[in-house]
């Protein structure tokens, strides 16, 4: 009975991360990825995937101009992107069309709010994960609707 509670507390977990907009269809992708040769595909390309935003984000801190902004969010936006980041991912676009205007006003505002995302998404994803370790191997890729 408990591990039935965990499974629906990770689903609902996820369905909040899909209707809140912070995921989007890519994620179920890599879902279904995942098969029994490698039970955490999806944690582990999770772990890699803020491993490498980390170090991306760091870089666009230590970036002294427009140029050298654009191209590290362009290389974020794309992790994003593979992922299923969705409000990561539209957040790396709101920069780059202040990188574009040369606005470093707007460029920092959506940097903040990049990191805010990257954070919030970090933290619900681990919950996530850590739910579905405590309750054991299931479909961990079923789509609302039976899809």
């Amino acid at each position: 009975m408990e591990c039935y509670n965990l499974q629906r507390q990770a689903a609902c977990l996820k369905r909040s991360l899909f209707d809140q907009g912070y995921l989007d269809e890519q994620f179920y992708q890599i879902e279904d990825l995942q098969d029994e040769a490698s039970p955490n595909f999806t944690e582990e390309v999770v772990s890699l995937f803020f491993k490498d935003s980390a170090r991306l984000m760091t870089n666009i801190e230590q970036a002294i101009d427009f140029n050298r902004w654009d191209a590290h969010m362009q290389q974020l936006k794309g992790s994003c992107s593979s992922i299923g980041a969705s409000r990561m991912k539209n957040e790396c676009a709101s920069f780059r069309n202040s990188c574009r205007d040369e606005n470093a006003e707007g460029c920092m505002r959506s940097f903040q709010k990049l990191k805010r995302e990257h954070g919030v998404l970090r933290q619900k994803l681990e919950s996530y994960f850590q739910l579905l370790r405590q309750a054991g191997p299931f479909e961990t890729a079923t789509r609302p609707g039976g899809a």
